[in-house]
């Protein structure tokens, strides 16, 4: 079996996005102290996505700390205040895209 890449477990977690009726706003925004794997929109809220692959026997959602929230909602607040988009919130969402084929979508780890 090949090693899936980060971007093929984004290119999976966008087809999933797509699916369930989110918006895909931008891939990849990467200010330097952090990037953003994925910015949709679902309905008036205006989500970033942070997506993780792996093995099911250690789940990948797992290597998301506190940190790395962290610098994820400094991008976010970064991305609000230079588009200035309108909705009526936001909120971060984990997607995790297993070996086995399955995907976890978890919302709202983080949200203001």
């Amino acid at each position: 079996m090949s090693r899936i890449t980060g971007k093929e477990y984004e290119e999976i977690a966008c087809r999933y996005l797509d699916a369930k009726g989110f918006d895909i706003l931008e891939r990849n925004l990467n200010y330097g102290f952090a990037e953003i794997d994925i910015i949709a929109k679902f309905k008036k809220i205006l989500v970033f996505v942070e997506v993780k692959g792996g093995n099911p026997d250690f789940p990948p959602r797992l290597r998301i700390n506190r940190k790395k929230l962290k610098k994820i909602e400094m991008a976010a607040n970064r991305y609000i205040s230079s588009n200035k988009p309108c909705f009526d919130s936001c909120r971060i969402d984990v997607i995790e895209v297993l070996s086995n084929g399955r995907i976890n979508h978890i919302d709202g780890v983080g949200g203001w």
